[in-house]
């Protein structure tokens, strides 16, 4: 059986994503849709040691970029302190330095932030995004939405998606009912399962009260090797489909 799921980029996304990720074969970077201001596309929420929630925000260039998709969305540059990488690093570094496994993780943020000048907003997400698949053990093969040529909007694009591949499961998140077709997915016979996520708790650093829907990253820094069991907590898995 084949599964196929897809996202948009995300900049350091949150577990949801990983986890309707864990459950297909083929996930498709989705790039090829339109950037959404203010979103998480270029953006997500980290702890701060006083428990307060951090907005990380990638800062786009539109009028430079060449369109409103995704793909082509660039990133506005900055120099030394002021720019957003050196912020990111050590907004980072502030919040999680003395979590058990910040250390552990921490050389490839380093060079995400310090080693490498990023152009376009879908390259970024697309590295962090690779790294995360391998650290939650998620084999699905990731496939780049703007190469394939996909033209349906909505529920007609995630049908382009199933056809292209031959599914017969798509995972899509919960919001997918309000525009998925479910009579055009019956007569391909593929069955559709929305996603609802169960958010698990788990020991963070701080506070009594637990703070959901953060960026990975804080459950990665506070739990490590078992990042990928608490993801996939009380939620449903691949043989259950």
């Amino acid at each position: 059986m084949t599964i196929v799921s897809g996202h948009q980029p995300a900049y350091l996304p949150w577990l949801g994503l990983l986890h309707k990720a864990s459950l297909c074969d083929v996930f498709i970077y989705m790039d090829d849709v339109q950037f959404l201001d203010r979103d998480f596309n270029h953006r997500n929420r980290v702890l701060a040691p006083n428990g307060q929630v951090l907005w990380l925000t990638v800062p786009v260039d539109r009028k430079a970029s060449s369109s409103r998709l995704l793909k082509d969305i660039l990133i506005k540059r900055g120099d030394g302190q002021h720019s957003w990488q050196h912020k990111h690093w050590s907004t980072l570094k502030a919040c999680y330095g003395k979590a058990p496994y910040f250390k552990v993780y921490a050389s490839f943020f380093e060079q995400l932030y310090q080693g490498t000048c990023w152009k376009r907003l879908a390259d970024l997400n697309l590295a962090i995004l690779r790294q995360v698949f391998a650290w939650f053990n998620i084999h699905a093969r990731i496939v780049i939405g703007s190469e394939l040529g996909f033209s349906g909007k909505k529920s007609d694009l995630v049908l382009e998606h199933c056809r292209c591949f031959g599914a017969q499961t798509v995972v899509t998140g919960s919001f997918g009912r309000d525009y998925i077709t479910l009579d055009d997915f019956n007569n391909l016979g593929v069955k559709v399962h929305f996603q609802d996520y169960n958010q698990p708790t788990y020991k963070q650093r701080i506070g009594s009260e637990f703070i959901s829907r953060l960026s990975f990253v804080d459950l990665l820094f506070n739990h490590g090797p078992d990042a990928t069991k608490i993801m996939r907590q009380d939620n449903i898995g691949r043989t259950e489909l």
